[in-house]
C-alpha cells in the first residue's frame, strides 16, 4: 500500500479493519472501496430513521454516501481501534461485521501484495480487484468472495490472529 509502506503495523489487515469498525459505528452497507493516491473513498448505503406521525413511520429512508479517508483519518481510526481491543471488555467477538469482514479481505490482500485495491460488496459477497506485478507487467485480477466464504474466514480469524504489541514493545514469543 502506497501510503503504509515501511510502517510495521500498518498492513491492509490493521488498515481496512479499523476503517470497517468507522463503517459499523455508521452502520453503513452495500460497500464500495477504492484506494486513492492519498488514501481510500468509500460509498455505502446508510439507513436513516423516518421522521415520526408520517406514512413511513417505521421505513425510514437509504442514502448513498460517499467518504473520503485520508491519512491523518486512518492513523486516527488506527489508534482507537488498538485502544478499543486492549480493553478487557472487548474482543473479537462483540466486533461488528464490518470490521470483521474487511480485517479477514485485508489479511488475503497483504497476502496478495498488490500495488492497488479497490472491492465491492453486494448483499454480504465481495469481488475484490487488486493490481498486481507479474512477470509480464501489472495486470488486474479479480477475486470473488460469497457471503459463505466471507464467514469461514471470519470464524478461522481469531485462529490467525497475532496480538497486537504491547505500548512501544515488541510482540511476544511465539504469538
Amino acid at each position: 500500500m502506497r501510503i503504509y509502506e515501511g510502517a510495521p503495523r500498518q498492513d491492509f489487515e490493521e488498515v481496512f479493519r479499523s476503517m470497517g469498525a468507522f463503517l459499523d459505528q455508521r452502520s453503513m452497507h452495500e460497500v464500495l472501496l477504492v484506494e486513492a493516491p492519498d488514501g481510500f473513498i468509500v460509498q455505502g448505503l446508510v439507513n436513516s430513521a423516518a421522521a415520526p406521525g408520517g406514512w413511513g413511520d417505521n421505513v425510514g429512508t437509504q442514502t448513498k454516501e460517499t467518504l473520503t479517508f485520508l491519512d491523518d483519518d486512518i492513523s486516527r481510526f488506527m489508534d482507537e481501534a488498538v485502544a478499543r481491543r486492549n480493553r478487557p471488555a472487548e474482543d473479537w467477538a462483540q466486533a461488528g461485521y464490518y470490521e470483521k469482514a474487511f480485517r479477514v479481505l485485508g489479511r488475503y490482500m497483504d497476502e496478495q501484495r498488490p500495488r492497488d485495491t479497490f472491492f465491492f460488496e453486494q448483499e454480504g459477497a465481495f469481488v475484490i480487484r487488486l493490481l498486481q506485478a507479474s512477470q509480464a507487467g501489472m495486470r488486474h485480477v479479480l477475486t470473488e468472495f460469497t457471503r459463505d466464504d466471507i464467514e469461514a474466514m471470519i470464524a478461522q480469524g481469531p485462529s490467525l490472529r497475532v496480538p497486537d504489541p504491547p505500548p512501544g514493545g515488541k510482540p511476544a514469543a511465539g504469538g
